[in-house]
C-alpha cells in the first residue's frame, strides 16, 4: 500500500463528504446516531470479544498497565459508549444557530451563525470508546471525521467502526462522513497531520509522546492537551470527611486517566489532623506517597519527593504530596507545576473557594468535587472528543460547540454604505 496516496484519497473523500453532512438536517443526523447506539448495544458481545483479543495482544507485547487499563472495555463500558451516542442525539444541534443579532444605525442586522469546522482528524491511542465518541460528536456537529486509532486497539476499533458505518448508512448519509484509517502503519499519522488542504483541525488523544510529536510536526491546527497533572488542595477549612472521600476518588478510582489527581496539597495549619488519615487511606490502597519534608515527618513510609515529581503525570498508584502555607502557595504551586487541566479545592470557606476558581489557570477548576468529573459525559456534553488546555477556540472538555465556529452574518433590506 502506498500510504501517502491512501491518505490523500481519504482526505479528498472526507472533504467531499463534509460538504454533504454540513447541510444535513438534525433529524437525519439524529437518526444515524440512534442507529449507531442501537447497533452497539446489539453487538455488545462482539465488541467485547474483539476487545479481549486486543487486551491479550497488549499484555503479550508488554504494554504498560496504564495503557492496558485504557484499552480494556467492560459490559458497563460498552453500554456507556452507546448511552453517550444517544445523549449526543438528544442534545440541541448547534449548526445554524444565530446569536447576537443586532440592528446597526445603517439599518443592517449583524449577528453570528454557528457552522461546522469541516474535516476533523482524530489521532488516539488505546481507548476504543473514542471511535464511537468522536464519530458521534463530529457527525452531530456537521463535520466529516478521519479516525486513526492506535495499533493496540485495532480489533476493537474495526468492530466499532463497522457499527458506526451501519448507522450512517441507515440514515442515508455518505459512508465517507466517518472514515477509520485502516492501517496500523505509523507513517499514516505523518501524512494525516500535513493534509492542510483537506483537514481543518487535528484532535490528538493519547500519551505525552504522541502529542509532543504532533506539536512538533503537525501543519494542521490542533485542539490538544499535553498531559494531565491534576491537583487536589485540602484547605485549612476543609471538611475532613469530604477531603478523604474526594482524594480517594480523585486518585484511586482509576490511575490511568488524564483527570486523575497526581498531586495532593494540604494547608499547613490543618495538616496535622487532615493529612494522616488521607495518607493512611492511600497507603491501604497501595498508593506510593512521595512527599515534602513536612509530609515525611508525619506520614510513615512516605518517600522523598523530587522536584520532577511535582511536574509528573504518574498514571500509576503514585502521588506527590506537599504541605503548603495556605491558599496563596497552593495557587502558585498549581499554576507553576500543573498542566492547566483540572484542579480542585476542598474547603468550606466561600471566599477561599472563589479565589481558587478565579486564580487557578486551568481548563476545569472545582470546589468540593473530585477531579474525575472533568469529562464531557459528566458535564452533560454527551461525550467529548478530547480535553483542551489551550486558551483559543475551545478549552476543557470539547463537545459539540467546540467542534463548530462562528461566522458573521449580515441581514440587509437594500442598504448601501454611504
Amino acid at each position: 500500500m502506498d500510504i501517502g496516496q491512501y491518505m490523500q484519497d481519504v482526505g479528498r473523500r472526507a472533504r467531499a463528504a463534509a460538504r454533504l453532512v454540513a447541510r444535513a438536517d438534525s433529524q437525519t443526523k439524529n437518526q444515524a446516531l440512534r442507529a449507531i447506539a442501537a447497533a452497539i448495544r446489539r453487538e455488545a458481545a462482539t465488541l467485547l470479544a474483539a476487545n479481549r483479543e486486543d487486551v491479550a495482544n497488549a499484555r503479550a507485547a508488554g504494554l504498560a498497565t496504564a495503557m492496558v487499563d485504557r484499552l480494556t472495555l467492560s459490559a458497563k463500558g460498552v453500554e456507556a459508549m452507546a448511552e453517550g451516542v444517544d445523549q449526543v442525539a438528544a442534545l440541541a444541534d448547534p449548526v445554524g444557530e444565530i446569536s447576537d443579532l443586532k440592528f446597526r444605525p445603517s439599518g443592517i442586522q449583524v449577528g453570528r451563525m454557528r457552522v461546522p469546522l469541516g474535516v476533523i482528524g482524530i489521532i488516539y491511542e488505546a481507548r476504543p470508546n473514542v471511535t464511537a465518541d468522536a464519530a458521534a460528536l463530529c457527525l452531530k456537529s456537521g463535520n466529516a471525521s478521519i479516525l486513526r486509532g492506535g495499533s493496540e486497539a485495532i480489533c476493537s476499533n474495526r468492530a466499532i467502526a463497522a457499527l458506526v458505518q451501519e448507522g450512517i448508512a441507515a440514515a442515508g448519509l455518505p459512508a465517507d462522513v466517518v472514515q477509520v484509517v485502516d492501517t496500523t502503519d505509523r507513517a499514516a499519522v505523518g501524512h494525516l497531520i500535513t493534509l492542510r488542504e483537506y483537514i481543518d483541525v487535528i484532535v490528538p488523544r493519547g500519551g505525552k509522546g504522541l502529542i509532543a510529536r504532533l506539536l512538533a510536526e503537525s501543519r494542521v491546527p490542533m485542539i490538544q492537551h499535553l498531559d494531565g497533572n491534576c491537583h487536589v488542595y485540602v484547605d485549612a477549612e476543609a471538611d475532613p470527611a469530604k477531603a478523604l472521600a474526594i482524594v480517594e476518588n480523585a486518585k484511586t478510582q482509576r490511575y490511568g486517566t488524564c483527570n486523575t489527581a497526581e498531586t495532593l496539597l494540604v494547608a499547613r495549619s490543618a495538616a496535622a489532623h487532615l493529612l494522616p488519615p488521607i495518607a493512611a487511606m492511600l497507603a491501604e490502597k497501595g498508593v506510593e506517597i512521595r512527599g515534602c519534608p513536612e509530609t515525611l515527618a508525619s506520614v510513615p513510609g512516605a518517600l522523598p519527593a523530587s522536584e520532577e515529581d511535582y511536574y509528573t503525570e504518574f498514571l500509576a498508584p503514585i502521588i506527590a504530596v506537599k504541605v503548603v502555607a495556605g491558599l496563596d502557595e497552593a495557587i502558585t504551586h498549581i499554576n507553576h507545576y500543573g498542566s492547566h487541566h483540572t484542579d480542585a479545592i476542598v474547603s468550606e470557606n466561600y471566599s477561599a473557594a472563589l479565589r481558587f476558581l478565579r486564580e487557578v489557570d486551568s481548563s476545569s477548576v472545582m470546589i468540593n468535587a473530585s477531579t474525575r468529573f472533568a469529562d464531557g459525559f459528566e458535564y452533560g456534553l454527551g461525550a467529548e472528543i478530547g480535553i483542551s488546555t489551550d486558551k483559543i477556540h475551545a478549552r476543557g472538555p470539547v463537545g459539540l460547540e467546540g467542534l463548530t465556529s462562528q461566522k458573521w452574518i449580515v441581514l440587509g433590506h437594500g442598504e448601501v454604505r454611504a
